[in-house]
């Protein structure tokens, strides 16, 4: 019996070394794994929203500011900002998909300076500068869609999406901006319209236009990055393409259509 009893201690004594050690190696792995020095913080993307619909009068006064003066129309500045409006365009490049995508961004010394602006959107084609609001698109558009510039108004026909990028005005070197806005004509739905900032493939987010708030139809949405800087900007027009037949929500359709009009950004840079 006496000899038994030890046997079980000895068992029992055993199991509880077992036990220590396990909770020890338990313990060690958690002290290993928190004493880990810890990954740094991501850094927070500062920027600056300007955004508003009906009268965008002060908005616009607002963004300008952040933007800088004066509005530039010569190459080589290094101050101040760019604004384009469409309404320079000639009438062989309005009322048709034909308006090229470096419109303005010419680099013949031979071409009026009013072209180069630093702005190029993506290669695509089928971009549009109307005088018509579109109803020649579709005659439904006539009171759908409003010029903030009168008369024209701008649109990527074959894709909501569009990608502006930014040169050195009059050159073919990238550069860089601070800060974007655009006036959208026609938002009805919350989520449909947006930008998304970029340095190279960094996203630096993506920001909302407000609804329309009355029959005029605008709406404006800038972002200024004080400590950033942006190469690219997405730009989502609505959530549905402009065509013959195609409604928009606001008349009976399925789809928010959404146009653009003037373009604001400050003076692009070198990039490094």
């Amino acid at each position: 019996m006496k000899q038994t009893l030890l046997q079980v201690k000895k068992v029992f004594n055993m199991i509880a070394a077992t036990a220590v050690v396990s909770i020890s190696i338990v313990a060690c792995e958690k002290d290993d794994k928190y004493d880990k020095n810890p990954p740094p913080p991501v850094p927070e993307i500062k920027s600056v929203v300007v955004k508003g619909s009906g009268d965008i009068s002060a908005q616009l006064t607002e963004f300008r500011t952040l933007l800088g003066d004066p509005v530039n129309g010569t190459p080589g500045q290094t101050t101040g900002r760019r604004e384009v409006n469409w309404d320079g365009v000639p009438a062989n490049l309005t009322n048709n998909n034909n308006f090229p995508f470096d419109f303005f961004n010419a680099t013949d010394p031979a071409i009026a300076n009013g072209r180069k602006r630093g702005l190029v959107m993506n290669n695509g084609t089928n971009f549009r500068v109307d005088t018509t609001a579109f109803s020649e698109v579709d005659p439904s558009y006539a009171t759908q869609f409003k010029a903030f510039s009168p008369k024209r108004a701008f649109n990527y026909m074959t894709n909501t999406v569009s990608t502006a990028f930014f040169k050195v005005p009059g050159t073919n070197t990238d550069a860089f901006i601070k800060g974007f806005g655009v006036i959208f004509s026609d938002v009805d739905d919350a989520n449909s319209t947006t930008l998304e900032f970029f340095n190279g493939d960094k996203s630096l987010g993506v920001f909302k236009a407000p609804v329309r708030t009355d029959e005029n139809g605008f709406s404006f949405l800038g972002v200024q990055f004080p400590e950033e800087k942006v190469t690219k900007v997405k730009i989502t027009s609505g959530n549905g393409l402009l065509g013959a037949g195609i409604k928009d929500i606001s008349a009976g359709g399925a789809k928010d259509l959404v146009v653009m009009d003037d373009f604001f950004y400050n003076e692009p840079l070198q990039s490094n």
